[in-house]
């Protein structure tokens, strides 16, 4: 019988939830101190000249930044530290506007290196990873609605997950589609966050706009992963009760 994945039904999976949660809690401390910290060390400044530099490359930097991005996540490197440079560099529209383009296209790419340039190779790099064994068998269970659920549950290692997905049956531009629109949740949360502590360092203040913004995307956040693991608990019990069925 195949192994059932029992964890989204309860605790974290795999234990890798709480980071998750913890980002934004220090992201929103960051918020709050940054008013007492940025004169004394003089942090605003110097955030406001690295800008002054960003903004002075015009198109070019974003441009930039998305490749460098593109580049990360096809070689499988874990890319929140980019994020939240790309919300200090950027601010937040257009930092979650080059983040999802890099992490798009590198998702993209490793997607199809895994399922029409190197199959044979990425299936033996991947071999020995038990969660991501499970991803065939799932995607065969629940078609393309396990490419948004496991975008948003931390259900495996996210940055496999890409090379994952080329093996299995799902459609390219299925993956794309539900990949984009459930990494922008995420994406916004750490570049939103990012972009009021910078901004908050620069001015000395606690901007209070992107504070509520932050606060609204934590909350949406919330939402969507608490349904996602709902609807992967409700599919896990129905498919486990036809197999159990006995034949008529």
């Amino acid at each position: 019988m195949a192994s059932r994945v029992e964890r989204p039904s309860g605790g974290s999976a795999g234990g890798s939830e709480r980071p998750r949660w913890l980002g934004p809690l220090l992201l929103l401390g960051a918020v709050a101190a940054m008013a007492v910290l940025a004169p004394a060390l003089g942090l605003g400044e110097r955030l406001l000249a690295v800008r002054a530099w960003i903004e002075a490359r015009g198109a070019l930097g974003p441009v930039l930044f998305a490749l460098l991005y593109a580049l990360a996540t096809v070689a499988a490197v874990p890319a929140s530290l980019l994020t939240v440079a790309a919300g200090a560099m950027f601010g937040s529209a257009v930092g979650i506007a080059t983040v999802l383009v890099g992490a798009t296209a590198g998702a993209a790419a490793a997607f199809a290196i895994a399922r029409w340039l190197a199959r044979d190779a990425v299936a033996a790099w991947l071999a020995g990873n038990e969660k991501l064994a499970r991803l065939d068998e799932l995607t065969e269970r629940h078609g393309a609605a396990i490419v948004a659920i496991t975008r948003l549950v931390p259900l495996f290692p996210f940055n496999l997950l890409n090379y994952g997905f080329g093996l299995t049956r799902v459609r390219f531009g299925v993956y794309l589609l539900w990949s984009f629109l459930c990494m922008l949740p995420g994406t916004a949360l750490y570049v939103v966050g990012a972009d009021a502590v910078t901004r908050g360092l620069a001015e000395g203040r606690v901007p209070w706009d992107l504070v509520a913004l932050l606060a609204g995307v934590v909350a949406l956040l919330g939402l969507l992963v608490a349904r996602a693991r709902r609807r992967l608990a409700a599919r896990e019990a129905a498919s486990s009760a036809r197999g159990s069925a006995p034949n008529e």
